[in-house]
């Protein structure tokens, strides 16, 4: 199993224009770890893994990977470190297969060779349970297949940390049930995990850590059920209370 991957982010502040998002994130993971991210709408979650994965530039603040200083390294060099994000409204690549898709992103976003990435995208695609929809096109699937997509998109370019936003939303209590027997699988296969997620009976099946945002700030941190039933997570994210 390759090495493990540390990810730290220290005082990471992100404004847009007047408006702050991030107000002085500290957040560390690594990749033998899975760690759920919790909070009401707003609370910066999502902005929080857009500069995590490269996707937007911290107004201050650092991010380190190991011992490598990563802030101006783009999405892509990231990605190539291994440090993966999917997307909350998947996007795949339209007017190709499914699998297609996969080897784009194995060959491009992972740097594989054509016979590797064509081996990885496989791989991934049955990790994922794609498999029989392999050969479809990747507009004519459900938004669960969609989901499964997403993550095979990402799995196929060797992730060492793989960030999740929402991926779970939309779906039936089944379908969310077999997404994260997948994301299971890709935890015993040694990749760290950061998720994002409202459905918070989903997350701790898989989260060992929970981390609650509010207003840009991270209020709460730990076990999972010390964090749901702690006052101010209750009072920012469920209303009162306890879920």
């Amino acid at each position: 199993m390759a090495h493990d991957v540390h990810l730290s982010a220290t005082g990471i502040h992100k404004s847009f224009g007047a408006v702050s998002v991030l107000n002085g994130i500290d957040f560390s993971v690594r990749s033998d770890e899975a760690v759920g991210v919790v909070g009401p709408n707003g609370a910066g979650k999502s902005t929080l893994l857009a500069v995590l994965s490269g996707a937007l530039a911290p107004t201050s603040g650092t991010i380190r990977m190991n011992d490598a200083d990563i802030g101006e390294l783009p999405a892509r060099e990231r990605a190539k470190r291994g440090l993966v994000r999917t997307h909350q409204i998947p996007k795949p690549f339209l007017g190709i297969t499914v699998f297609e898709n996969v080897l784009v992103a194995a060959t491009h976003a992972g740097g594989a060779s054509q016979s590797d990435a064509y081996d990885l995208a496989l791989d991934a695609l049955d990790i994922c349970g794609m498999m029989p929809v392999a050969n479809r096109s990747a507009e004519n699937v459900g938004l669960l297949d969609r989901k499964r997509l997403e993550l095979a998109r990402a799995l196929a370019t060797r992730p060492r940390l793989l960030l999740l936003d929402e991926i779970g939303g939309g779906l039936t209590d089944a379908e969310a049930s077999e997404l994260v027997e997948t994301i299971l699988q890709l935890r015993a296969r040694g990749i760290g995990i950061v998720w994002i997620e409202h459905i918070v009976h989903i997350l701790v099946q898989v989260a060992e850590r929970l981390v609650c945002m509010d207003a840009g700030r991270i209020i709460a941190e730990g076990a999972p059920d010390a964090v749901m039933s702690d006052a101010d997570v209750m009072k920012a994210y469920l209303g009162g209370a306890p879920a």
